[in-house]
């Protein structure tokens, strides 16, 4: 890993004494740990997911302990990224403020709070709601940070690609939760997640690509450029609304469904395309407006699973 600054002191080595951290700011370390801002895309695809497999409204304590267990599993994966990828974090600018960068939270700490939630979400999801469930959030998590962490991140431009498996399984988990099964319409909603995440999170990479050329983590826009990317993003981006189009003729939703689909996955592809013939043009910096599209994914998949939940009831 090529290294071109260091820290002033090891990433994870506290700077300050246990007395001079205050316990309110602990506390908000170690909520900062779970990374509840990306907690919240994966909830947005689970509920979702929940009302279509009711065909109506679910539980609400369902509903509660599914999402309270997903963010303890999501939580934990998180967590044990941090502790695994702390030396990285401490060379990026995004990442120069994890807690244990900071010295907030020590790498021991770090590793114990991780595995506990491991452990705690897989006997929660197991016991208050089914062992399918339980089982799926166990294999989500360790795929998060056995397979993209350890061994894709730093090896692979494809790291993303495959690494983002581990955010597709709330799908699965959100309709097991309430069928305690599998169906056809859970594994669509995953490949649209699967398909999705690339062209989501690749924009955002070009943005900071020298962050991670400065961590020796080879993103795709750190080993091919900004063409070649915006040439896959349009790829992943057709084959995710054709894929988004797949539940209507097999019967898991209705009209409503399918005009959300259709209207959201017709600006993305617009987009998409933008954001082709800029990098196409040689634009970079704030002209290439990479970002664009990564604000955009955010509303887009927020659109499509809130007309996943809706849609049974118009039907």
């Amino acid at each position: 890993m090529c290294v071109t600054a260091v820290e002033s002191r090891p990433a994870g080595v506290l700077g300050t004494s246990p007395g001079h951290r205050p316990f309110g700011t602990r506390v908000m370390a170690f909520v900062a740990l779970t990374k509840p801002r990306i907690i919240e895309l994966l909830l947005i695809t689970t509920v979702p997911v929940m009302f279509l497999a009711e065909q109506g409204v679910p539980s609400l304590w369902l509903v509660l302990v599914t999402c309270f267990g997903g963010y303890l599993s999501a939580g934990g994966a998180n967590a044990l990224n941090m502790y695994i990828d702390r030396d990285i974090d401490a060379l990026m600018d995004r990442t120069s403020q994890r807690p244990l960068v900071t010295g907030m939270v020590s790498p021991r700490e770090c590793l114990a709070f991780g595995l506990t939630l491991a452990v705690v979400s897989t006997l929660f999801f197991g016991l208050l709601v089914n062992w399918l469930s339980a089982a799926l959030s166990l294999g989500a998590l360790l795929f998060y940070v056995v397979v993209y962490t350890m061994l894709l991140k730093r090896r692979t431009a494809q790291n993303i690609v495959w690494g983002g498996i581990a955010g597709c399984m709330p799908v699965l988990i959100g309709w097991s939760s309430v069928t305690n099964e599998l169906s056809w319409a859970a594994v669509i909603l995953f490949l649209v997640i699967f398909f999705w995440t690339p062209p989501h999170y690749w924009p955002l990479s070009m943005k900071v690509k020298d962050d991670y050329a400065r961590a020796g983590v080879p993103m795709l826009p750190v080993v091919a450029g900004n063409l070649p990317v915006a040439r896959q993003i349009v790829l992943y981006s057709w084959v995710m609304v054709a894929v988004s189009l797949l539940l209507t003729p097999l019967g898991y939703t209705g009209w409503f469904y399918t005009t959300v689909a259709l209207v959201s996955g017709g600006w993305w592809l617009w987009e998409a395309h933008a954001l082709h013939a800029r990098a196409k043009a040689g634009l970079t910096g704030a002209k290439l407006k990479e970002m664009r599209l990564f604000h955009w994914s955010i509303t887009y998949v927020s659109l499509l699973f809130v007309a996943v939940a809706v849609d049974p009831f118009l039907r």
